[in-house]
């Protein structure tokens, strides 16, 4: 997810997530979007403790469950993804459409890729069909090195 204008993203994030809210009448509160601009503020993973203690910064005294009930907030509506790997979470890039989240994270830098393909969401679907299993959430994470790690090993 690297870009060299995280204020960019962010705007863009959070354009989105007003959108999409706005569409299913649910509230961005400010502190929602606080932690979601946060979330955004960089393409690593963020755990929460992280954001508890960035967001306390800013001068107020911010709880945890302040910012879990935030987290499962911005999950629900799929404005961003958790890492279940890393107990951490990502912002989403296209939370506007159904996907099935790929996130690629390098074991070296910690970005994190989004990506959706078609073929691996049908072959999931076609498994969880045949296994009259239904799927809540999917996320698949492949951990190795992006493509700038890859060429300075």
């Amino acid at each position: 997810m690297s870009c060299a204008n995280h204020d960019h993203c962010i705007d863009a994030a959070l354009a989105r997530a007003e959108a999409i809210c706005a569409r299913v009448d649910a509230r961005l509160t400010p502190i929602r979007r606080e932690v979601l601009r946060e979330v955004w503020s960089n393409h690593e993973a963020t755990k929460a403790y992280q954001l508890i203690e960035r967001l306390s910064r800013h001068g107020a005294n911010v709880k945890p469950p302040t910012v879990y009930r935030a987290l499962d907030f911005l999950l629900a509506h799929g404005l961003i993804h958790r890492i279940e790997s890393l107990n951490a979470f990502v912002g989403c890039e296209h939370p506007q459409k159904a996907h099935q989240a790929i996130l690629m994270i390098c074991e070296r830098c910690g970005d994190i890729r989004e990506e959706d393909d078609v073929a691996v969401r049908d072959a999931l679907m076609t498994l969880t069909q045949a296994a009259t299993f239904s799927a809540r959430t999917t996320v698949i994470e492949l951990r190795g090195l992006c493509r700038g790690c890859r060429s300075t090993h």
